[in-house]
C-alpha cells in the first residue's frame, strides 16, 4: 500500500491512542436509553430553531418589513450560529460538554423571552442571535456528548441519534408553532412559553448525563476556525460538499416558504406553513433511519441526488404555481439534508478521536451553515427586486450547481481513498 493511502489510517490510529486522554463515563458502556436521553437536549434547542417561521408572517403584519428583512433576521441566526462554532467546539472539547451546553440552554431561555415580547425588528434580531448561540453549542458539543454517551461501540447510533435529533426538533418546532398559534391564545407568546418547558427539561438531562471532564492538555488558540486531525480533512470536505447545499435549501425553504405558499395557495395559515416545514424535517428523519446500513459515501451520494431533484422541482412549482410540486421540493430538500448530515457525521466518528470530535463537528457546520445563511438571504432581497418566481428560480440553478458538484466529488473520492471501517 502506498504511503498516500496508509498516512489517514496512521494518523487514525494516533488519535485512538490518544483518546485515553478523555475519560468519557461513555466509555463504561451507559445504558442505550441514555443515549436515546443525551439526544433530547439537541432536539429541545433546535425546535427553538425554527418555533418563528410561522409566525414571521404576524410580525410581518404587527411590525411591518419586507421579506429582504425577514431574511436578515433569519441571517443572524446563521452569524450567531457561526460565531458559537467558532469557540463551542474547541471549548468543548477542553472543558467538557456540560460547561458548554448549560449556558447554551440559558440563552435559548433568554430567546424565548424575547421573541414572546417581541416588538419590534430589533427584538427579532437579538432572538435569533442568542438562539443561533445556543444552536451552535449543541450542533458541536451536544452532539458530541451523544457519541461520548454511546462509547465505542455505538459511534453509528450515536451519528444517527445526533444527527436525527437535529432534524426532528428542526420540524417539530414550526409544526408546533403553526397548530398553537392558531389554535391558542397569544399566538406569538403561548408557543415560547411551552419552549421554555421543554427547554427546563433539556436542562435537567444535560445535569443528570453521563459524561466527564476531558483531562487532556489544552492546545492550540481558544477561538479559531475549527478544523480537523491531520489525515481527517477529506472527510470533513465530503460531508461539507453534501451537507452544505442540502442544509441550504431546507434554510431557503424555511425562510421564504411561507411566503411561496402565500404566492401559490394564497394561505397565509400558519399551520400549512408549519406542517409542510415538519414534513421537510420528517422526510429528513426517516431517510436516515432506511440508509443508515449503507456505506458512507452511498449515503452521501443520493443525499447530493435529493438535493439536486428538490431544486429541479422548486423552479417547476414557482413556473407552474403547483403547491403538489413545492411540497415534493420540501420533502426533497429535507432528505438531501439529512443523509448529507448523516454521511458527514458518521464519517468524522469513526475517524476522529473524542479529544476533537466536537470541533469537528463545528467545523462540518461552518462549512454548511455559511452557505445556508449567504444564499437564502440573496434569494429574499433578488425576490424583492425581481420577483419571488425568477429570484427562487435564480437559487434553484445556483444550489443545483452546488449539489451536482458535491455529488461528483464523492463519487471520485471513492477511486482514491477507502471507506473507513
Amino acid at each position: 500500500m502506498s504511503e498516500s493511502r496508509t498516512a489517514p489510517v496512521k494518523a487514525v490510529d494516533e488519535q485512538r491512542a490518544g483518546a485515553d486522554d478523555l475519560p468519557a463515563a461513555a466509555s463504561s458502556a451507559s445504558p442505550t436509553w441514555w443515549v436515546w436521553l443525551a439526544a433530547w437536549p439537541v432536539t429541545a434547542v433546535f425546535i427553538l430553531s425554527n418555533a418563528a417561521t410561522p409566525l414571521y408572517v404576524l410580525w410581518q403584519r404587527d411590525i411591518g418589513f419586507s421579506k429582504g428583512t425577514l431574511t436578515v433576521i433569519f441571517a443572524f441566526y446563521i452569524v450567531g450560529l457561526i460565531g458559537s462554532l467558532l469557540v463551542c467546539g474547541v471549548v468543548s472539547d477542553r472543558l467538557g460538554r456540560k460547561p458548554v451546553l448549560l449556558p447554551a440552554l440559558g440563552l435559548a431561555l433568554a430567546a424565548c423571552v424575547i421573541f414572546a415580547t417581541a416588538t419590534g425588528v430589533a427584538a427579532l434580531i437579538v432572538a435569533r442571535l442568542f438562539t443561533g448561540i445556543a444552536v451552535g453549542a449543541v450542533v458541536s458539543a451536544g452532539m458530541a456528548a451523544v457519541t461520548d454517551v454511546a462509547g465505542q461501540n455505538r459511534k453509528r447510533l450515536a451519528a444517527l441519534l445526533a444527527s436525527c435529533a437535529m432534524v426532528f426538533g428542526a420540524g417539530l418546532g414550526p409544526l408546533l408553532a403553526g397548530v398553537l398559534s392558531e389554535t391558542a391564545p397569544a399566538p406569538t407568546v403561548t408557543v415560547f412559553l411551552v419552549e421554555m418547558v421543554l427547554l427546563a427539561t433539556a436542562v435537567l438531562a444535560v445535569l443528570r448525563m453521563p459524561v466527564r471532564r476531558p483531562t487532556a492538555p489544552a492546545k492550540g488558540a481558544w477561538i479559531r476556525v475549527p478544523g480537523v486531525p491531520r489525515g481527517s480533512g477529506l472527510h470533513l470536505a465530503l460531508g461539507i460538499a453534501v451537507f452544505a447545499p442540502g442544509i441550504t435549501a431546507t434554510s431557503f425553504v424555511l425562510s421564504l416558504g411561507p411566503s411561496l405558499l402565500s404566492g401559490l395557495l394564497g394561505t397565509t395559515s400558519r399551520i400549512v406553513a408549519g406542517a409542510m416545514a415538519f414534513a421537510m424535517f420528517l422526510a429528513a428523519t426517516g431517510v436516515q433511519f432506511a440508509v443508515q446500513r449503507l456505506r458512507r459515501r452511498t449515503i452521501l451520494t443520493a443525499g447530493a441526488i435529493s438535493t439536486t431533484l428538490s431544486m429541479v422541482t422548486l423552479i417547476v412549482a414557482v413556473h407552474t404555481s403547483s403547491v403538489p410540486v413545492l411540497i415534493a421540493s420540501a420533502l426533497l430538500a429535507g432528505a438531501g439534508q439529512g443523509m448529507g448530515q448523516l454521511g458527514g457525521l458518521s464519517l468524522l466518528n469513526s475517524t476522529i478521536a473524542p479529544q476533537r470530535l466536537a470541533e469537528a463537528n463545528a467545523a462540518l457546520n461552518v462549512g454548511g451553515y455559511i452557505p445556508a445563511g449567504v444564499l437564502p438571504v440573496s434569494a429574499g432581497y433578488l425576490s424583492d427586486a425581481i420577483g419571488l418566481t425568477d429570484g427562487a428560480t435564480v437559487f434553484g440553478v445556483v444550489l443545483m450547481s452546488l449539489a451536482v458538484i458535491g455529488g461528483l466529488v464523492v463519487v471520485a473520492s471513492r477511486r482514491r481513498v477507502p471507506e473507513p471501517a
